[in-house]
């Protein structure tokens, strides 16, 4: 494996000279930090991450927060996570991944000082993990919107905005009696930050438009998906249009409002959040909202960067929910 001393050799220059170049300390004339560059692509040379983070006070590494719970869509997950590593890539970063949801650990990492910055996923509306944010070194992006999210970067799809423009196209649709079929109890109990911003959109819609608008939780399983069809039709039997927020259950609803004669190939009263290859995999041409999981990953990348290469204030931006009418009827 070439050390700085076989680059420095090749292109004719010092070690502290190639150091220079690499970390960018220093000024070098453009010939000399040309015959630097081509020495260390001829030869294949990788500086050593722990030397080059000594040099830098960098480790060029984001710690990117994904607590794997209970209700939780992996697969949708990995979209978020994807955006991440695709950008941190393209911007020299690594990424270290943390599992766990406790502070401790996220504490632990940050005063180890193996990460430059962190991103956090799967926030809930009051986060414990967001006073520990604050008082850290390293800069933070939530990829979520807690209640208070002073002093901390966020980035997330208006989800509050998405529950506002599916209440709407159903009611101009024509339906009067609608009901959103959610995500898992479990993830309504944790206030998961997305899930409360649907509801508040979709019942704030509901209640303009004088709908009669209902929420139903739903489990991922074909039974927890009968369940929740079977419930909102006896508390409201009159209803016609459906809002699923629930990916893992999307098929298993849309077989039973089949089974209960609401659902055809031409008609589907239903319109889904979730990503659009979601969607589009359904038995049904389904109108949707995309989730662009990637899109706000990279955003996530984009911001924390921006804040260490910086003085960049903390923000928020939320992305704007777009529907998608498919099917013969439009997704009526």
């Amino acid at each position: 494996m070439p050390t700085i001393e076989d680059v420095a050799k090749a292109a004719g220059v010092s070690a502290s000279t190639v150091s220079y170049v690499l970390s960018g300390k220093r000024s070098i004339s453009a010939p000399t930090r040309k015959r630097v560059e081509e020495a260390i692509a001829d030869l294949g040379y990788r500086p050593h991450a722990g030397a080059r983070a000594l040099a830098s006070s960098r480790t060029n590494v984001i710690g990117l927060m994904v607590p794997l719970r209970a209700g939780v869509d992996v697969s949708v997950v990995m979209q978020f996570v994807t955006g991440v590593v695709t950008r941190a890539r393209e911007a020299d970063h690594d990424v270290l991944l943390l599992t766990q949801d406790d502070t401790g650990g996220l504490e632990r990492v940050a005063a180890g000082s193996m990460v430059d910055a962190i991103i956090v996923m799967d926030v809930e509306a009051d986060d414990p993990r967001v006073p520990v944010l604050r008082a850290l070194r390293q800069p933070t992006v939530l990829i979520g919107l807690p209640h208070d999210p002073a002093g901390l970067s966020c980035v997330d799809l208006d989800f509050e905005a998405a529950g506002r423009l599916a209440a709407g196209h159903l009611a101009d649709a024509g339906h009067r009696e609608v009901a959103l079929i959610g995500p898992p109890a479990a993830v309504l109990a944790r206030h998961t930050s997305y899930a409360d911003r649907v509801i508040r959109g979709w019942s704030a819609t509901c209640g303009a438009r004088d709908l009669v608008g209902v929420v139903e939780a739903c489990e991922t399983t074909p039974d927890g998906a009968r369940r929740a069809v079977d419930a909102v039709l006896e508390r409201a039997p009159g209803t016609t249009g459906f809002f699923v927020h629930n990916e893992q259950a999307l098929p298993h609803v849309l077989g039973r409002l089949a089974e209960h004669g609401l659902a055809a190939a031409d008609d589907v009263p239903v319109v889904a959040l979730c990503p659009t290859a979601v969607a589009t995999a359904q038995a049904f041409a389904l109108t949707s909202i995309d989730i662009p999981g990637e899109v706000i990953g990279g955003v996530a990348v984009d911001m924390v960067t921006a804040r260490l290469d910086g003085e960049q204030p903390a923000e928020t931006r939320l992305l704007t929910p777009v529907l998608t009418a498919r099917g013969g009827a439009a997704g009526r």
